[in-house]
């Protein structure tokens, strides 16, 4: 199969699946969420891999968040429902699968970019390494299961700080979160996620299915209400001067309607 925004290669048990558009930090745009769904099912239906790493090229960015101007140009909560529950769908792919992903974030992991990497079973990082959740200053909230994830990894308390203020932390402090497990030099990153996936491998694979299983089971009504959060908040005009400060490249004037 053919891919244009991403690279996928198999090397013995290990997947390599890589989002290839270096000179948009790697967005989450339409193109690349459809190509990682058909990568992930495609990967999900292939007995000989037994792990699969996610990472970015480029060096800059794992992924810097969705497509802000696909984004802008939805106006109807049901539209913004449905934005959501794509994604949502797209990473449920990944967290529900008896294969685990491994993040090896290089770069910047923001909005999107940083719940793609929440929805992998393993997430390890580069020195270089930037996470944030910076959805409020768009006047919306995380809707590809931020809201959920970031708080049953990290506890409600930290993910209300990150997500609430919308700032960008640093590998150190996703390594004291435990938003991550290990922080390596960026030269060393893709051969460590190689050393885990590897070792993974080795062990009886129903075993590691059925941890997993039981490691990831999750209550699915948070997402929809998350979902559904995130549709109403299209349709405000908040959402409107938010995006549109954003593409503009100034500072946004939020009135609360």
């Amino acid at each position: 199969m053919e891919f244009k925004t991403i690279t996928l290669t198999i090397s013995g048990h290990v997947a390599e699946l890589t989002l290839n558009r270096p000179d948009k930090l790697n967005a989450l745009n339409t193109q690349v969420l459809s190509e990682l769904r058909e990568a992930v099912a495609l990967l999900r239906r292939q007995e000989e891999v037994r792990a699969a790493i996610i990472t970015g090229s480029g060096g800059k960015a794992f992924a810097a968040g969705a497509d802000i101007g696909e984004l802008a140009d939805l106006s109807k909560s049901e539209e913004g429902a449905s934005f959501s529950q794509s994604g949502q769908h797209i990473f449920e792919l990944i967290e529900n699968s008896r294969m685990p992903f491994i993040a090896a974030v290089n770069g910047f992991a923001l909005g999107g970019g940083c719940e793609l990497a929440l929805a992998c079973h393993i997430r390890m990082c580069s020195e270089t390494a930037k996470f944030g959740q910076p959805e409020v200053a768009l006047g919306i909230i995380p809707g590809y299961g931020g809201t959920q994830r970031l708080t049953r990894i990290t506890g409600p308390t930290y993910a209300a700080d990150l997500i609430l203020t919308g700032r960008t932390i640093d590998a150190q402090e996703a390594l004291a979160s435990g938003l991550v497990s290990r922080v390596v030099s960026s030269e060393k990153l893709l051969d460590t996620a190689r050393e885990v996936a590897n070792a993974i491998c080795e062990k009886a694979p129903l075993a590691i299915r059925a941890a997993i299983e039981a490691i990831y089971s999750t209550d699915q009504s948070g997402y929809e209400r998350e979902a559904n959060l995130f549709g109403k908040l299209i349709t405000t005009n908040d959402f409107r001067e938010g995006t549109a400060a954003f593409l503009a490249k100034r500072k946004s004037k939020f009135t609360g309607q």
